[in-house]
């Protein structure tokens, strides 16, 4: 047999194609079970994770190691990293995700037509989806969950750098489904780490995926934008502005700035860019900046910044277009909401901008004119996620405009179908 180094593009294809099937096969019977059943298996699935947290810990470990040989940088480190608290996060999560109401079968709409016919618009699954992420073991849970409430089979592809946590992940997952009697093949992971699988999923596996979610750096993105055949929801960046208006709180804003940027730099939903309303600079830019400093953040400053805080390093124009992920922040003196607005839809990837403000004009302003997929008023961009919004847990953000945007939940990973009701109506 061949090891797995040694399998050619027709091994991959095999594989894959198989993987394929066995999920289209799970799709039919998983989209009409009971939200009973799903439930069950989401409960029986966050009681494993829990109940094997010493295997999912050692998987970690033996992942971190290969990280830190690898030479990954603390922010893929830190996404990398699984702690106690965090495995009873991810069972939380799945927890969550099961006390949702389930969205199959809901009625989003319906209405009369003069002629007699009832006509309701009801949610259904997509299908099978298709997940491709990178370095976050928990995406493993959080996907499969999610795909599962929905009534989708998936199929996941974790990176290289978490394989060992995502199988220890998986297998509870599996396990789960087995205990509801559900089909196991509904969530599957990909066994290998070859790209060459990558490329196969980007096929569609001969018709059998409906969608595909990548999670992961801008390479990794760009890549499934590039070559997929089937709809993606994506966001290629999370290059996301905090704006300080002239009308905002100091204590608030030196509050969540800090929030914003350093609670947790490796998320999509972590600052990355500060604007600063001029005319303010001289009572909120050094208490915000200096806050920033404390907290172990570089500073990156156009001119008038580093005028008044000479420990920036100075912002180059690449700056004000580049996701850190970092303890990095670049910031820029505006002239006022205006000059937020044009930056922001100049430099954005349109995940999510912040403004802190008392105004209740400027921020109408910004809410109107920034057309980002989140937007918060005196609130941290780190609460850009699915499960901050009340969604359980999200499979990913997207920043299109076609069918999902923002935080992918459990309904945007439905589509709909139309149920008509005549008493014998024909058209003339």
């Amino acid at each position: 047999m061949l090891k797995a180094h040694e399998k050619t593009s027709e091994d991959f294809a095999v594989l894959m194609a198989e993987i394929g099937r066995k999920a289209r096969a799970s799709a039919r019977p998983l989209g009409l079970a009971s939200a009973e059943r799903k439930h069950a298996a989401l409960v029986a699935m966050a009681d494993c994770v829990l109940r094997h947290q010493d295997r999912i810990l050692e998987a970690n470990a033996i992942d971190m190691a290969n990280g830190e040989e690898a030479g990954l940088s603390p922010a893929m480190m830190d996404r990398l990293k699984l702690t106690p608290d965090r495995i009873r996060a991810v069972a939380d999560g799945i927890r969550a995700v099961a006390a949702l109401r389930d969205p199959v079968g809901d009625v989003i709409a319906e209405w009369d037509r003069p002629n007699g016919l009832h006509i309701e618009r009801v949610r259904t699954p997509l299908g099978v989806i298709g997940v491709i992420y990178e370095s976050r073991p928990n995406v493993t849970a959080d996907a499969g969950a999610l795909c599962l409430k929905a009534g989708n089979a998936v199929i996941l592809r974790g990176g290289s750098d978490s394989i060992n946590s995502s199988s220890a992940i998986h297998a509870c997952l599996v396990g789960g489904l087995q205990a509801a009697g559900l089909p196991e093949d509904a969530i599957q992971l990909v066994p290998t780490t070859d790209r060459a699988a990558v490329g196969e999923m980007l096929k569609g596996l001969g018709g059998n995926l409906d969608v595909i979610v990548p999670r992961g750096g801008r390479s990794l993105v760009e890549r499934v934008q590039t070559e997929a055949r089937v709809p993606v929801f994506a966001h290629l960046e999370g290059i996301c502005h905090l704006y300080i208006d002239k009308s905002a709180d100091l204590d608030m804003a030196v509050s969540i700035a800090v929030n914003a940027k350093m609670r947790r730099t490796g998320i999509c939903g972590s600052a990355e860019t500060l604007l600063v309303d001029r005319a303010v600079a001289g009572t909120h830019l050094l208490p915000i900046l200096e806050a920033l400093a404390r907290a172990g953040c570089e500073i990156r400053g156009d001119e008038a910044v580093r005028a008044a805080f000479p420990a920036a390093e100075p912002a180059t124009e690449k700056d004000w277009s580049t996701e850190y992920l970092d303890a990095i922040i670049s910031v820029k003196l505006v002239d006022g909401v205006s000059g937020a607005i044009d930056h922001i839809e100049r430099y954005s990837s349109h995940h999510t901008e912040a403004i802190i403000a008392e105004d209740a004009a400027a921020v109408e302003r910004f809410f109107n004119e920034i057309d980002s997929a989140i937007l918060l008023h005196n609130a941290s961009t780190q609460f850009a996620d699915g499960g901050e919004f009340g969604m359980g847990a999200e499979i990913g953000i997207a920043t299109g405009r076609m069918h999902a945007r923002g935080p992918v939940g459990v309904e945007q990973l439905t589509s709909f179908k139309y149920r008509v009701r005549g008493t014998g109506q024909v058209r003339p």
